[in-house]
């Protein structure tokens, strides 16, 4: 063993001077023994030190009789070449937006985000991928960042320039981890008499798999940290909930998006849209349904959920298939648990973007809506900064150590139109490194500082998730009134402020709890 791993350390060495390419590299490295078999890595791209691990199965195919059911463990004794993305849920992609004034780089940036990397689409998906810097080896044991891509549980997945971990792996020395997980209707069918949100399911899963497998990578299973952003926020949140005595992880960050941002579809409306889509397919709505949609083809089954009319809300259209109230992995009153103290006390990261509606903006727009200023404000309020505040309040009242962050960045190559500003999403590039990968133009010497901070500050709670950012000068969150909310990227600069937390919660008190406009935004 410690020949291999010198032989391993020598042909790193090598090809960092040129002398062995990168191909000869990934034919000598040494498989990874996982119980998904035996896993072959390869050098990243970008970052030679780094290698990456894509396209690894933790879960069975879905497909046939097991779509709809909740997901099956994968196991093997084969070899697995983790060289490329494997296949994504399926989903209904749309293309760009003709919004007004938009910058050159809207494109590039807006379908980066809300699509899935163009590959192709299969119900044998539920994949993850791992950035290791090093040849993976068990002396010293690597904290564990685990992504959840957002997309309102419709959209999205862990091929996206947005969620490369090459960057933070190689700059922290953490391990990174991104997944796969079911998505709108075959995620969460709001199908009577089966078990619901099997795409939250699926995330448990890919948790369980990495807690009896990460060592061989050189992760560490007590230092998992499991991250999110929007509606991979809120299923953090809903980890913590429902998982409360059996979280696997040991802190949460959760950005942009919380159990309080938005209101769940109630069983009864989710079946309402489960019969809209077995209807158009033939499969009726009494007998054995469930069978009938699981003989369907899989763009059939895309193809009629489509259809299936929006619900009425007062800002964006609510997706027609998205969590549902079970009250085992989705709950009907997050105030009442939250109030309680009845989820996993582990220590949180949370925070929310300052300006989240600049992204909306387009999605109201591509459905001929539109908003004021006004409304713009309130949305913020409602979906991100004050349902932030709700939880963060919530768990430092359990005991529980919180950090509270809000992001300023606004910078010249992720600007989508004039003035969006710090907008929904913009803080991934600065956390991942992926600015300019995915603007395709290159960032300032500010953006690269912020970006830097936000790495060390990421890896520095997934090093140690009750004290590491104390040790960065961050306070623990509190009293509304002292200055424990961090201010990142503030004026564009990489040293964070600490205001008081009224001074973006003043108006929460006034709205008395109302989410309806994070409908839409979840």
């Amino acid at each position: 063993m410690r020949a291999a791993l010198i032989i391993r350390s020598l042909q790193l060495l090598l090809l960092a001077r040129g002398s062995l390419c990168s191909d000869e590299l990934a034919t000598a490295l040494s498989p990874v023994s996982t119980t998904s078999g035996l896993v072959v890595g390869h050098i990243a791209p970008n970052k030679t030190g780094v290698i990456e691990f894509l396209g690894v199965p933790f879960a069975g195919s879905t497909n046939g009789s097991q779509r709809w059911l909740p997901p099956q463990r994968f196991t093997s004794n084969l070899t697995f070449n983790a060289s490329t993305y494997v296949t994504s849920c399926p989903a209904n992609i749309a293309g760009t937006v003709a919004f007004p004034n938009k910058t050159a780089q809207f494109d590039r940036i807006f379908l980066a985000f809300t699509t899935q990397g163009g590959n192709v689409q299969s119900e044998d998906c539920l994949s993850l991928n791992l950035w290791v810097k090093g040849e993976p080896k068990t002396g010293d044991l690597k904290p564990v960042l685990v992504f959840l891509p957002g997309g309102r549980w419709n959209t999205g997945g862990s091929k996206s320039l947005f969620y490369n971990g090459q960057y933070l792996a190689d700059a922290e020395d953490v391990i990174v981890v991104t997944i796969n997980y079911r998505l709108n209707i075959f995620g969460f069918p709001g199908a009577p008499g089966i078990q619901q949100n099997v795409g939250l399911l699926d995330q448990r899963m890919a948790l369980e798999w990495l807690r009896d497998n990460i060592a061989a990578f050189g992760g560490d299973c007590n230092r998992i940290t499991v991250f999110g952003q929007s509606a991979g926020s809120v299923s953090v949140g809903y980890l913590a909930y429902s998982y409360p005595d059996e979280p696997i992880v040991a802190g949460y960050i959760m950005e942009s998006g919380t159990p309080h941002s938005w209101t769940p579809l109630s069983p009864t409306l989710a079946a309402q849209h489960w019969y809209n889509v077995s209807s158009a397919l033939g499969c009726g709505t009494t007998g054995d349904v469930l069978s009938c949609m699981q003989s369907k083809n899989m763009s059939a089954v895309l193809a009629a959920f489509a259809k299936v009319p929006y619900d009425p809300t007062n800002a964006l259209y609510q997706p027609q298939f998205e969590p549902v109230e079970d009250n085992i992995t989705v709950f009907h009153d997050y105030s009442a648990l939250a109030a309680a103290g009845n989820f996993a006390k582990l220590p949180l990261l949370i925070g929310n973007n300052d300006f989240e509606s600049g992204f909306y903006q387009i999605a109201a727009f591509a459905t001929n809506k539109s908003s004021n200023a006004t409304q713009q404000k309130l949305f913020n309020l409602e979906a991100f900064t004050c349902a932030t505040a709700t939880e963060a309040a919530a768990r430092d009242a359990s005991g529980a150590t919180v950090y509270r962050y809000r992001y300023f960045g606004d910078f010249d190559n992720l600007r989508l139109f004039p003035n969006s500003s710090t907008y929904h999403g913009s803080e991934l590039e600065m956390i991942f490194g992926t600015a300019e990968e995915v603007s395709g133009l290159p960032s300032t010497a500010a953006e690269n500082a912020v970006s830097a901070y936000f790495m060390k500050a990421w890896a520095a709670f997934a090093r140690d998730p009750q004290n590491g950012l104390s040790q960065l000068g961050w306070p623990t969150y509190g009293n509304s009134t002292t200055p424990t909310l961090v201010r990142l990227g503030y004026n564009d600069d990489d040293t964070p402020s600490f205001v008081a937390a009224s001074s973006s919660d003043a108006d929460c008190a006034a709205l008395g709890g109302a989410v309806d406009l994070g409908k839409g935004a979840m």
